[in-house]
């Protein structure tokens, strides 16, 4: 009896050992058939114009990072930025939708809470997430229902708005604290921490980094000075008006020593860029990470010298919306590609869910998913893409805030003085309808090769102008008259998706 039962014993153990077997087989080929997924980085750079990279041809600039990763990764030639101006396009990245559907305007003005963060969506997927730097957003204060936190990330390090050297930058909502030094080079190194600690845990990363160069007021360090000291006497030979770094306020400064500060400040941010991809490289984290850069708008009217598209920050021409944009991710892009399609800022959140299977949020999204670009399978943009500088209904006056103004105020401090403070608070309005005079405000609808440009309100008074970006990329022949059928297409495109746009501002969406 006892040897059969010791048999039976015997038979029922290797019986399990062989299924424990087969199951850590099928497991260990479960594990290795899983696709990895990539981390994540995405690089904004303040107020950084299309032609203020060495790739682009500027005379002057030395960006070898840059150029690097446009002569080995992904070259994208026509993206822009979602606005004109910096707010409203961070807000583009974020949601994947255009700004004016939140009551993002322009600067000063907040995201609304109810937005879905692609940091929620990749902190739902598994990543561990991050911010560093500008957020703009909202105030970066604990109390703040906008802040990073709030937006679906796990830690950050933050500003209001924009800074210099020396930042005052707010850890997870405490009181701003200086951080000395270059502060490009400093956001990278403060990430490189919780990168660190993110691959102890064996999450993928998402983290964000906002630059605040290179925006005014200019500062930089002695030896990205000395590059641009001899800049030629013919170059920059005008006056510009920009912030003073002693005062605060409104100087007028002679453009050529102006922009040897300010190509200071890009050069280190080029430097910045390159230590973080050593840093990836030194982890063996390089290959299998997605690093995109690009800038939040064109470049400013102080630092116009080189722009060769018509107007600057602030315009809805191709001076104000087209920016420089590179994205390397060895383990999939292992050829240099160009890209001539027209491509946006809004366009992050729904590449991002496509590349890793996360399905997109219920509500209208702008943007959408250019992840065949990067397999040189999209040569041009399949839905047109519209710009909009709106503004709330009376400049706000008679609306409701959509947010109490006490948790609107922001605590980080700034060079440039407003009103002779140094802070900055924020605003967003509800808006309970659809009125005729909420469809005014400069707009453009880019069905590439053609771009409508529309100013003013909606009635007669309004500016039309068609431009074929193909044969003039600085817009100055205006075919609108000898294009009836096309414009009369067009302008019903554009009408039909600011009301979408409205709709989403009356909070439909939500």
């Amino acid at each position: 009896m006892k040897n059969v039962t010791y048999s039976k014993y015997l038979a029922t153990t290797a019986l399990l050992l062989l299924l424990t077997v087969s199951c850590k087989q099928k497991t260990d080929q479960t594990v290795a058939a899983a696709p990895e997924l990539p981390n994540v980085v995405l690089l904004l750079g303040d107020d950084h114009g299309w032609d203020e990279t060495g790739y682009n041809g500027h005379p002057y600039l030395h960006t070898p990072v840059l150029d690097e990763i446009a002569a080995t990764g992904l070259r994208m030639d026509r993206f822009y930025s979602a606005s004109p101006v910096c707010s409203p396009t961070r807000g583009s990245i974020i949601t994947g939708r255009h700004p004016n559907r939140y009551g993002t305007f322009t600067p000063g003005y907040s995201i609304r809470p109810e937005e879905i963060s692609v940091a929620d969506l990749m902190k739902e997927a598994g990543y561990a997430t991050a911010h560093y730097g500008k957020w703009h957003l909202g105030p970066v204060k604990a109390s703040s229902p906008t802040n990073p936190a709030a937006m679906g990330f796990d830690e950050y390090l933050s500003h209001d708005n924009f800074f210099e050297m020396d930042p005052p930058l707010s850890d997870n909502g405490a009181e701003p604290v200086i951080f000395p030094g270059e502060s490009s080079e400093i956001l990278v190194r403060e990430a490189q921490q919780f990168m660190d600690q993110a691959l102890e845990e064996g999450k993928p990363f998402f983290v964000v980094i906002w630059y605040g160069s290179p925006h005014e007021p200019y500062s930089g360090l002695a030896e990205d000075l000395a590059l641009y000291e001899n800049l030629p006497e013919d170059f920059g030979d005008r006056m510009v008006r920009l912030t003073s770094n002693e005062t605060g306020a409104p100087v007028e400064r002679l453009q050529r020593e102006v922009l040897q500060e300010r190509f200071a400040e890009i050069t280190a941010m080029d430097r910045s860029i390159g230590q973080l991809r050593n840093y990836l490289s030194e982890k063996g984290q390089r290959e299998n990470t997605l690093l995109w850069y690009f800038g939040d708008n064109g470049t400013p009217q102080e630092a116009n010298a080189t722009v060769p598209f018509r107007e600057q920050k602030g315009s809805v021409y191709e001076g104000g919306i087209r920016v420089p944009a590179v994205l390397e991710w060895p383990a999939k892009l292992s050829q240099p590609l160009v890209s001539d399609a027209s491509l946006v800022s809004s366009d992050v959140l729904p590449t991002l869910c496509s590349l890793l299977g996360i399905p997109l949020p219920e509500r209208p999204m702008d943007g959408l998913d250019i992840s065949p670009v990067f397999e040189g399978k999209m040569d041009q943009r399949p839905t047109p893409i519209g710009f909009w500088n709106g503004r709330p209904r009376n400049g706000g006056e008679g609306l409701e805030p959509y947010i109490a103004a006490e948790l609107q105020k922001g605590t980080t401090p700034l060079v440039k003085l407003m009103n002779g403070i140094a802070t900055r608070n924020f605003r967003n309005y509800r808006h309970p309808d659809i009125q005729e005079a909420d469809f005014s405000g400069d707009r453009a609808w880019l069905d590439y090769p053609y771009k409508l440009v529309i100013h003013g309100k909606t009635g007669e008074d309004t500016t039309r102008e068609l431009f074929d970006l193909s044969t003039d990329p600085s817009e100055e022949r205006n075919l609108y008259a000898a294009q009836p059928e096309r414009v009369g297409t067009m302008e019903q495109e554009l009408r039909n998706w600011q009301q979408s746009v409205l709709e989403s501002l009356t909070g439909a969406d939500y």
